[in-house]
């Protein structure tokens, strides 16, 4: 038995998880490692091409979605997005990030594309839950997990226009809502629904065969059901095979939306390594929309403000950028980031390793679970 599947047993062994997929991967060595149950109480054993919710990694592909207009010139990083979401054109800021949400001032510059792309529009979460604007926020901004939470995005965009912005743009790093923004803002750009656009122009290109915002009917005998842990420590069902991915949600969202499978993920991850080309040679990313991907864009002001999600480290587009050896597995430069229903997926540039891990139980909070925090150690080396 591999060091790898005995890790992951043995959280399937304690009943913490009902089973998982990892792979670790480093240039043409591929491990991948399947263990446990798609669902608990079905028995149907976890495969390599078992269906994930992946959840908030799916930031990452939205990042990428954009970058691919701003390549072609369809919108430029410097651009106001009110010209695509007039909602947000006049945005209001409370005065400080404790003030009450009717104490406010105007913007002192719009929110731009850039801003949007780096979680700096001045909407999202802090570290800080309690602030009066962020408790506003939590009306609107619900929990993705559960994609009919959201209504279509006019009806959403509308709601969150009227609640005023924690920061003042380009200001702080706010988690979340910029990478439904992004979704939102693809959609408007081009006029197609955001899943035609990322299958035509991601997920194809790179035979991303079962990544989407549904999972059709011929597929849901591999898709793995979800989980909470209950208050005595066991797993509770929250969506099955048959659920919330049954269908295209109103709103496709761009923070968390997406199903996929370990390889679907290993085909990305590979895209970005291998600076925006798929593995057949064609070209789904520029070298520079990459790179920007996957550099930090903070500064240490920023990051103390998400402490609580970046633990440290710093943000790109649609992922984190370590950039301190905080932990075992913290490596300069390694992009990624973790989902909320127990996701977690990430690339070393300066040593083309990819570190995936799926599993299926939701996250109590942003810390990522142990599992994944050993399951980075072993994918480390360390």
């Amino acid at each position: 038995m591999t060091i790898l599947r005995s890790l992951l047993e043995a959280h399937v062994s304690a009943g913490t998880l009902p089973g998982a997929v990892g792979v670790v991967a480093r240039g043409a060595q591929v491990e991948v490692v399947a263990v446990g149950a798609q669902d608990a109480d079905a028995g149907t054993p976890m495969a390599r091409d078992s269906i994930f919710r992946v959840a908030s990694i799916t930031k990452s592909v939205t990042a990428a979605a954009l970058l691919i207009l701003v390549e072609e010139g369809r919108i430029a990083l410097g651009d106001p997005i009110e010209g695509w979401l007039p909602e947000l054109g006049k945005p209001m800021v409370v005065r400080t990030p404790a003030s009450p949400v009717d104490d406010v001032v105007p913007s002192d510059r719009p929110i731009t594309v850039c801003d949007v792309l780096a979680s700096q529009a001045g909407y999202g979460f802090p570290s800080d839950f309690t602030l009066p604007a962020v408790q506003e926020l939590f009306s609107v901004q619900k929990d993705g997990r559960i994609p009919s939470n959201f209504p279509p995005a006019d009806e959403w965009l509308a709601a969150l226009g009227r609640i005023p912005l924690l920061y003042q743009p380009g200001a702080a790093w706010l988690y979340d809502t910029c990478s439904v923004l992004q979704g939102v803002l693809i959609s408007r750009v081009t006029g197609q629904p955001l899943p035609e656009f990322m299958a035509e122009r991601i997920f194809t290109p790179l035979g991303m065969v079962d990544t989407g915002f549904e999972v059709p009917t011929a597929k849901r005998g591999r898709f793995s059901s979800f989980y909470k842990a209950s208050d005595d420590g066991r797993l509770e069902l929250v969506d099955g095979p048959d659920g919330e991915w049954s269908s295209v949600p109103a709103l496709p969202l761009g923070n968390g939306g997406l199903a996929s499978t370990a390889d679907d993920w290993l085909a990305f991850c590979r895209m970005l390594l291998a600076g925006g080309v798929a593995a057949d040679g064609r070209r789904v990313l520029s070298a520079d929309s990459v790179r920007m991907m996957t550099t930090d864009h903070t500064n240490p002001a920023q990051r103390d403000i998400g402490r609580l999600f970046l633990e440290g480290q710093g943000w790109g587009f649609g992922g984190s950028v370590d950039i301190d050896r905080t932990n075992p597995w913290n490596a300069p430069g390694r992009y990624g980031w973790v989902g909320g229903t127990g996701t977690a997926a990430h690339i070393v540039p300066a040593t083309g390793a990819v570190a995936i891990l799926l599993t299926q139980v939701a996250a109590t909070g942003p810390a990522p679970a142990p599992v994944i925090r050993e399951f980075w150690r072993y994918a480390a080396g360390t």
